[in-house]
């Protein structure tokens, strides 16, 4: 049986789990791929969920070949995702005011912490009108490495004036959740993409539907169990 540990503080990830940004990062890479003669598959984008920047030029060049244009895909993404955004917005995820009103009543200190870069990070929560929520966010411009390292949670940690060890990390991707174990915090994995990864159900402390699950487990509305989470069609 696990169960949530005292804690101090609360660390979000953004992509996936404050916000619903992966459809939109989806939409914008098929339409880039597209136009420069490319199919990208949704499972091929969804397996990028999570990781910084350098690592998705990687899986970018390994699954199209070295003479793939980065640049291009780059500036082409770019466009096509703010038109998207401009379009239909960015929603937030499931639970999360529930939450985010919870700990903030309790005065427990709460951070975001995002592989994602500085000025994308601030236009995605700007467009789903949650910028001013976060007075502490620690985006891949912050850290030298980017998660699967603890970096990042370590500096939010610093940044919090909390141990690491009294942090309570939330995340939705493999990427976070390693990182998350890393840092020596405790992990929170309310999966963005079904099925788990079983190395990713087997890192992370506990698993959970939503931010509203986690939620009612921190009230103490319902008891939590490892894992207890989603239901995955087989």
């Amino acid at each position: 049986m696990h169960k949530l540990p005292d804690f101090s503080a609360v660390i979000f990830d953004m992509d996936g789990l404050v916000l619903d940004t992966e459809t939109t990062y989806v939409a914008a890479w098929q339409q880039a791929a597209g136009a420069m003669g490319y199919e990208f598959p949704e499972a091929f984008c969804l397996s990028m969920s999570g990781l910084h920047s350098e690592v998705v030029e990687q899986r970018l060049m390994a699954f199209c070949g070295a003479d793939f244009d980065l640049k291009t895909f780059a500036r082409l993404s770019t466009d096509y995702w703010h038109h998207y955004v401009n379009t239909h917005g960015i929603n937030t995820k499931k639970g999360f005011r529930q939450l985010l009103d919870l700990i903030a009543g309790q005065g427990i200190p709460y951070c975001l912490a995002t592989n994602s870069p500085m000025l994308n990070a601030y236009q995605c929560l700007e467009s789903a009108g949650i910028r001013d929520v976060f007075s502490t966010i620690v985006t891949r411009d912050h850290v030298r490495q980017g998660k699967p390292s603890p970096e990042i949670f370590l500096k939010a940690a610093a940044l919090l004036n909390v141990p690491i060890s009294r942090c309570l990390v939330v995340e939705d991707s493999h990427a976070g959740i390693e990182a998350a174990s890393r840092a020596g915090a405790f992990s929170v994995l309310i999966p963005s993409i079904l099925p788990v990864d079983p190395h990713t159900r087997e890192l992370c402390d506990v698993m959970m539907n939503d931010l509203a699950q986690l939620a009612d487990v921190i009230n103490g509305l319902i008891p939590v169990a490892a894992p207890i989470g989603p239901q995955e069609n087989s």
